[in-house]
């Protein structure tokens, strides 16, 4: 048996919370990868914030060793992707690196909207994909009802599906036979010259980048030098090494491995996520075709709470730009807010993992603003910009058109809360494209904006589906909508961390929304403060602050005083209008934070 033939490199893939991470570890402890001392609950997820949530967030490798019941020895390499839609980046990365993927799904709960958008993307890598139906130990699980299912939704033959329970064990062995029959191994040329995939890339504080890299021809050695064909930038290679699941040092890894090698580069930058390694004197003709990087979709400002930790924020972006290619950041002002920093992301759970980080790992109190998408303007002069922040939206009289992104939704249902789903997708702008059938659950096809997404869909969709409704989405393309700049006023002041872009039918209402909530919250002051929301020149809403008031009349007593009060009250009316033109508004920071919540309230 060639090298080659006893490979198998194969991923996981399933909905969010289906059991990926625990039936990795019963794989992990069947074949002996960590002994029983060294077993922990999710042993691939290495954050705290993994463990704690119970999600996967990077996508984790380890090679394990199988002895087969056919008595020959196997090698496994699985990668375990992460669930969630935010995350699909890892997804697509992890499935080019490999040939298979077994396929779970929650035998009680049965096919969700990200099972479906990962078998999309497994199938598109021309995978041989392993029905399993997990957690067959639940009370709940009818595993006929859910092979029905996959067949009916997804359209994969479930004759080789098995049932199987991450938590007790059962089947196990089964899926690893499987593995082996079914699905294919490596195709690839040993003795060829050097080809491999760099599959992704982090940084370790004591040994610099480390590469993980799939090998496609030829062999990666201790010593050797390879060249990145995006840059052209040649390394020697210090250490090669596999994941079994514990970092293990090896001379070389051959035509069909995974491992990773450390080649000295201090930079992440300069290790392209997609880009082709290979041997400098045996060059290839062609790179490998890579893949799509992931672009930030998602922007908001974050903003320390105290300004004294600003540095504190600074340096902790810095550390988690190292292991996070698709995150970015820029510096950013505030005249409400001070110093912050604006911030691209994958979707709102991206954003929250940061945010969380910030606050866990390097102890700094933040204010988020607002969550926002790119937008395009298509100018008067011809020429397209890309706005991220509302603040710098150029001047209306400019503008030809604004594009935003749209996404195809997918959400599956029971039909019993069909109805109020529809209502939330149409409140939202979205457009239906399709519906379908199974059994008593709906697939839903919808065409959705994603500014309207972006914020409190997600909630709001499990909170009227009693959490049994799931959602996937990808990003379309732009279209062109009737979107304004809504800006508002303080005392005749624009206060720039408030201004919004929002669809022209909406603004009226949120408008309204905001000044209410900022008269509750802008304490009152000697004057009069008028809030209004304004397009362009335009105020569509407006509420006043009362000015407190000294009663100047009490000091005068007895009768035919009329022209003194009026004199005082006079007197009194011009000093506030004084006060009221000089005076400064001093907007609390709860303020802003109540209006950012104004649309989780809705």
């Amino acid at each position: 048996m060639s090298t080659n033939e006893a490979i198998r490199n194969f991923s996981i893939i399933a909905h969010i919370d289906h059991g990926k991470s625990t039936l990795a570890d019963r794989l992990i402890h069947k074949c002996g990868g960590l002994t029983d001392r060294e077993m922990k609950e999710q042993v691939l997820d290495s954050m705290d914030i993994e463990r704690e949530r119970g999600i996967t967030i990077k996508a984790q490798t380890v090679r394990l060793n199988y002895k087969a019941k056919d008595g020959k020895d196997y090698v496994l390499n699985i990668i375990d992707t992460p669930g969630h839609v935010d995350f699909s980046y890892e997804v697509s990365r992890s499935l080019s690196a490999c040939e298979g993927s077994i396929l779970i799904v929650d035998s009680s709960q049965g096919v969700e909207a990200q099972t479906l958008a990962n078998v999309y993307q497994a199938l598109n890598n021309n995978h041989e994909i392993i029905p399993i139906l997990n957690k067959i130990d639940l009370p709940a699980s009818d595993t006929e009802k859910v092979k029905k299912q996959i067949e009916d939704v997804i359209g994969i033959d479930t004759k080789y599906s098995i049932n199987c329970s991450g938590k007790t064990g059962e089947g196990v062995e089964e899926i690893l036979e499987s593995i082996i029959k079914i699905l294919p191994s490596p195709k690839g040329n040993i003795k060829g010259p050097l080809k491999s995939l760099l599959v992704d890339s982090w940084y370790d504080s004591y040994l610099g980048v480390v590469i993980l890299v799939r090998v496609i021809d030829g062999s990666l050695e201790r010593g050797m030098q390879v060249k990145m064909m995006s840059n052209n930038n040649k390394y020697i290679v210090e250490k090669v090494g596999v994941f079994t699941p514990k970092p293990k040092n090896v001379d070389k890894i051959s035509s069909g491995d995974i491992g990773f090698i450390i080649t000295g580069i201090k930079n992440l930058s300069d290790t392209k996520v997609g880009d082709t390694i290979c041997d400098p004197s045996d060059p290839i003709d062609r790179p490998l075709s890579g893949f799509k990087p992931s672009k930030p979709v998602v922007f908001c400002g974050i903003f320390p709470v105290d300004n004294s930790e600003y540095q504190k924020l600074k340096d902790g972006l810095a550390k988690l730009k190292l292991n996070d290619s698709s995150f970015s950041y820029e510096p950013e002002s505030s005249s409400a807010l001070g110093l912050g920093f604006r911030c691209g992301f994958l979707g709102l759970l991206h954003l929250e993992i940061i945010t969380q980080r910030l606050e866990r790992e390097f102890d700094v109190n933040l204010i988020t603003t607002t969550p926002g998408v790119i937008y395009k303007l298509n100018k008067i002069d011809g020429s397209i910009a890309e706005l991220q922040n509302p603040t710098d939206m150029p001047n209306p009289t400019q503008i030809a058109s604004i594009e935003e992104p749209w996404i195809k939704a997918t959400i599956i249902t029971p039909d019993d809360y069909l109805g109020a789903i529809i209502k939330i997708c149409q409140d939202k702008r979205g457009k239906q494209n399709n519906i379908t059938y199974s059994g008593n659950r709906a697939v839903l096809i919808y065409e959705l904006p994603l500014n309207e997404v972006v914020f409190d869909f997600y909630d709001r969709l499990k909170s009227i589906s009693s959490g049994y409704a799931s959602f996937d989405y990808e990003i379309t393309g732009y279209k062109e909508g009737n979107l304004v700049k809504m800006g508002i006023l303080v005392n005749a002041e624009l206060v720039d961390s408030l201004s919004m872009i929002i669809h022209k039918d909406f603004a009226h209402a949120q408008g309204r929304l905001v000044c209410e909530k900022l008269k509750k919250l802008i304490p009152r002051h000697n004057f009069q403060i008028p809030i209004q929301a304004v397009i362009g020149g335009k105020i569509i809403a407006r509420e006043t602050i009362k000015g407190f008031r000294k009663d100047v009349l009490s000091k005068i007593h007895g009768g035919g005083a009329r022209d003194r009060k009026r004199k005082l009250l006079d007197k009194q009316k011009k000093g506030k209008s004084r006060s009221k033109q000089f005076g400064k508004v001093e907007i609390p920071q709860e303020a802003f934070i109540g209006v950012l919540k104004i649309n989780k309230d809705v």
